[in-house]
C-alpha cells in the first residue's frame, strides 16, 4: 500500500507542553520574583534528586553550564580538553571560551560516542579535562575511558541529551566531576532554553554557584531574604550571568514531573522502531549496549553507504517529500569551518566522525506523535527502494 498522497507532516521533534507549564507561569508573574528565586531552587532540588546528585545548580543553557564547569574547573590557556569529534559545536566552543585548547578524539560508528583507544592516542602532558558527551541519551562509556585517563584529568559529562539517561545503574550527572544538561526545545524536558550543572563535590558547586552570579559571595535571593538587602555582596571572582529565569524554572519542575512518563513512551517507541527497522537491510537502528539506560532524546540510525538504495541526503529528501522530518545526528566539529581554519584540520583526521557525519539520519521520536505517525515513517522507509 503506498502512501504518496497522504498529507501527514511529522516533526523530527516536538516539545511536549501545554496547560500546566501555561499555569505555571503565573505564580512569579503575579509574585513578581521573576529572576533567579524559589521556583528555580525547587526545579534544581527535584533534577538533583531524580539524578541522584548531592547539588543542581540551573544556567541560561547547556553551553553556559559547560563553560561554568571548566572555569570552576580552573581550566585555561596552555590547557588541553578531550572532546569527541561528532558532537554538536557547544561542546568545542566552550573549551576555546575559557582560552583553552579543544583536542578532538573520534567516536565509535556504532554508539555514535567518544573513543577511549583513540583518547588514550590524544592524551598529553597538558591534557587538564575530558568532556565525554551522552550522545541522543546514550551514556559514554565510562568504564573504558577511566582505564585511559591519567590521574588528575578531570571528566565534565555533556550530558545535553541525557536527562533521565543512566549507566550500570548510576544516572547521568554523577559520572563525573560536573555535568551539563540541555532543556533546549529539542530535549526530552524543556525550559525554552536552559540548562542545568550537576556535582557531587560541595566545593565545586560553591565555585560554581558564584561564578554563575557575576562571582558574587552571596546569591541574590539570600541578599534579598537576609538582615541587610541594602549591602552589595563581595567579588572576589571574575564571574558570569547564567542564571536561570524563575519563569523557567517554574515550566522546569512541571517537565521534570513527567520526565519518566516521557521516557517510558520514548523507550517503547524505540523498541518498537528497532524491531521495525531490523525488516529493512540497508538501516541500522541505534545499539544500546548492556547496562545502558537510554534516554532517546533522539532516534538515530545509520545508513549504510553500501547497501542503501540512495545516499543518505537523497533518502532524508524522499522523505521530507512524504512530510517526514529527519535530520543528520549531528556534526562532525573537525569538518566545520572554523574549527578546520583555526587547526587545520582534515576530514580523515577522523574517518568514524566523518562517517557518522555523512550517513546518521535521525528519524521522529518525540512525545507529541500518534500511533499512526510511527507506522507512516516506517511505512515510508519501506517503500524507499
Amino acid at each position: 500500500m503506498s502512501m504518496a498522497h497522504d498529507k501527514r507532516t511529522i516533526q523530527i521533534s516536538l516539545p511536549c507542553t501545554g496547560e500546566e507549564e501555561w499555569q505555571a507561569c503565573r505564580g512569579p508573574l503575579e509574585s513578581g520574583w521573576l529572576t533567579q528565586g524559589p521556583k528555580v531552587a525547587a526545579f534544581e532540588k527535584g533534577f538533583a534528586e531524580r539524578h541522584r546528585v548531592k547539588h543542581a545548580l540551573a544556567t541560561t543553557s547547556c553551553t553556559t553550564a559547560l563553560h561554568l564547569a571548566l572555569a570552576a574547573l580552573g581550566i585555561g590557556p596552555g590547557d588541553e580538553v578531550i572532546v569527541p569529534a561528532f558532537t554538536w559545536i557547544a561542546t568545542a566552543n566552550a573549551v576555546i571560551y575559557c582560552g583553552a585548547t579543544p583536542v578532538f578524539a573520534d567516536v565509535r560508528r556504532d554508539t555514535y560516542n567518544i573513543d577511549a583507544e583513540d583518547v588514550q592516542r590524544r592524551l598529553t602532558p597538558r591534557t587538564k579535562a575530558i568532556i565525554p558527551v551522552h550522545l541522543f541519551g546514550l551514556a559514554a562509556d565510562m568504564d573504558a575511558l577511566r582505564a585511559v585517563l591519567p590521574e588528575g584529568v578531570r571528566v565534565v559529562e555533556d550530558a545535553a541529551c541525557a536527562s533521565g539517561a543512566a549507566y550500570h545503574g548510576t544516572p547521568a550527572g554523577g559520572l563525573g566531576d560536573f555535568a551539563a544538561f540541555s532543556f533546549h526545545p529539542r530535549k526530552s524536558i524543556t525550559t525554552g532554553e536552559g540548562g542545568m550543572l550537576t556535582t557531587n563535590d560541595p566545593e565545586l558547586a560553591e565555585i560554581a554557584n558564584m561564578l554563575r552570579n557575576h562571582g558574587a559571595s552571596l546569591s541574590e535571593e539570600q541578599r534579598h531574604l537576609g538582615p541587610r538587602p541594602y549591602l552589595l555582596p563581595e567579588f572576589n571572582l571574575l564571574g558570569f550571568n547564567y542564571r536561570m529565569t524563575d519563569l523557567q524554572g517554574a515550566v522546569g519542575l512541571v517537565q521534570l514531573g513527567k520526565l519518566d512518563g516521557f521516557l517510558a513512551e520514548r523507550r517503547r517507541w524505540a523498541d518498537w522502531y528497532r524491531e521495525e527497522l531490523g525488516k529493512i537491510g540497508w538501516i541500522r537502528p541505534p545499539k544500546v549496549p548492556k547496562g545502558y539506560e537510554h534516554a532517546w532524546q533522539a532516534y538515530v540510525t545509520y545508513v549504510d553507504p553500501e547497501t542503501a538504495p540512495f545516499p543518505r541526503n537523497e533518502i532524508m529528501d524522499r522523505l521530507q517529500q512524504r512530510g517526514i522530518a529527519t535530520r543528520p545526528g549531528t556534526h562532525a566539529v573537525h569538518m566545520l569551518g572554523y574549527y578546520r581554519d583555526r587547526f587545520g584540520l582534515k576530514p580523515d583526521d577522523f574517518p568514524g566522525a566523518r562517517d557518522c557525519d555523512a550517513h546518521t539520519m535521525a528519524i521522529p521520536l518525540h512525545n507529541r506523535m500518534s500511533d499512526e505517525d510511527y507506522a507512516y515513517v516506517v511505512q515510508a522507509l519501506k517503500e524507499i527502494a
